[in-house]
């Protein structure tokens, strides 16, 4: 791809890099072939610019917050900080907080006794006694309940944690580095998350940049994922044409690098002829800023023709203008674009987000799978 950027620094989960090596990566093939989003570049300016944050805090043992969307790469940034640091050759151990329910997440964090509770056959140490001497990611933070909350300060501010059914006080060494992508000071106010811990994990900030927002990685993490993804499947090295680069570059990457990397894994599978066009990108965007054209769209259920208002009007008026403009996919893209937005004005809260929508949970959640917002 001659179009391509000259190698930028690329980090990958099990690499280790100098400042000289430009691009350095694991043997392809012997990268599994769902790599998730392993890839951080640090080719834009606003990536070179969080890169020497990265630098800066990986020293010390400060307790961290990541603050970025669903996608970002906000583990590989905690990684980084790990790999960086002098606990690099202790433990990194992550743990999505949003993952366990309201009953487990304490006996995953801090661990539990024999006959603690039901189901509890044996002795368990938590994540903090696993990664004692290193690092704990948590990420989602923002989805504890306020009853772990209030253990998880007693923690970091003792250095001690206590299993469940325990009544003894184990001593820890870790380094707290937490994520979210949820804006944790509304979620203060709302009074769904304490005010004293977050002031206590948000030591050091970090805001990881959306890949919208930094297009200078587009590219070169297109570069790595066609790498990596042409090993894995045996093909040879597709050429984008221009028209497919300048789609890339111009799509607003609501997933993230985890969606492009879902995007050139099946460009990969379904282009012919070793070139890779935008219908093979099967890329949904809509060219008009809805927000800008309808600043103050209202909507009234149609429950009767006579309750129907302005901003029933206002919507009809958009999607008159995208069946005129023939657009691609319109049904796939409005649905995703409307259960994109539920999610997150709900916070990522999924029991919320269903109700809002008028839809089961189980189909929210099979949703946000197909859409790469949950795991």
């Amino acid at each position: 791809m001659s179009t391509m950027q000259a190698k930028p620094w690329v980090y990958e989960t099990e690499t280790r890099l100098a400042p000289d090596q430009g691009i350095t990566h694991p043997n392809p093939a012997e990268v599994s072939l769902s790599i998730r989003a392993s890839a951080l570049v640090f080719s834009d300016p606003k990536s070179q610019a969080l890169l020497s944050l990265i630098e800066r805090v990986a020293s010390s043992n400060a307790t961290t917050l990541i603050i970025g969307e669903t996608g970002t790469g906000k583990e590989l940034v905690a990684r980084r900080l790990h790999d960086l640091g002098p606990r690099k050759n202790g433990p990194f151990a992550a743990i999505n907080c949003g993952a366990f329910s309201d009953s487990l997440v304490e006996s995953e964090l801090f661990g539990h006794e024999k006959g603690a509770f039901t189901g509890a056959i044996s002795s368990k140490e938590g994540w903090f006694e696993s990664a004692n001497g290193g690092t704990l990611f948590l990420d989602e933070v923002g989805d504890l309940p306020l009853s772990t909350q209030v253990k998880l300060l007693r923690v970091l501010q003792e250095r001690e944690i206590v299993r469940i059914g325990s009544r003894k006080p184990v001593k820890i060494d870790v380094r707290l580095i937490a994520a979210t992508n949820v804006n944790l000071e509304d979620a203060v106010r709302a009074g769904r998350f304490r005010e004293d811990l977050y002031y206590r994990i948000k030591v050091v900030p970090i805001d990881l940049p959306p890949l919208r927002e930094r297009p200078g990685d587009i590219l070169p993490l297109v570069e790595y994922f066609l790498r990596v993804y042409r090993n894995r499947l045996h093909t040879s090295v597709p050429q984008l044409t221009p028209a497919a680069i300048h789609t890339l570059l111009n799509y607003p990457w609501p997933g993230n690098i985890r969606e492009l990397e879902n995007t050139i894994h099946r460009a990969l599978l379904v282009s012919s002829g070793g070139v890779i066009h935008p219908k093979d990108l099967h890329l949904t965007y809509i060219p008009i800023k809805l927000e800008s054209a309808q600043p103050n769209l209202q909507l009234v259920p149609n429950k009767d023709k006579s309750t129907n208002d302005i901003g029933n009007q206002q919507l009809e008026s958009v999607l008159t203008n995208l069946f005129e403009q023939n657009f691609p996919d319109l049904y796939e893209f409005v649905n995703s674009l409307t259960v994109r937005k539920a999610y997150d004005y709900c916070n990522n809260n999924q029991v919320h987000t269903a109700k809002l929508l008028g839809i089961s949970r189980n189909i929210l959640r099979s949703r946000l799978k197909e859409l790469n917002l949950i795991a």
